[in-house]
């Protein structure tokens, strides 16, 4: 259950980082 909760967890972290740095790019263009 550990494992699963920390997989879990990693994943969330990694999907939103993706998402932040993916919105930072889209505002990036748009100022330009």
């Amino acid at each position: 259950f550990g494992a699963a909760l920390k997989a879990f967890s990693l994943g969330k972290s990694l999907s939103t980082g993706i998402s932040k740095s993916f919105f930072v790019r889209q505002t990036n263009k748009i100022k330009k």
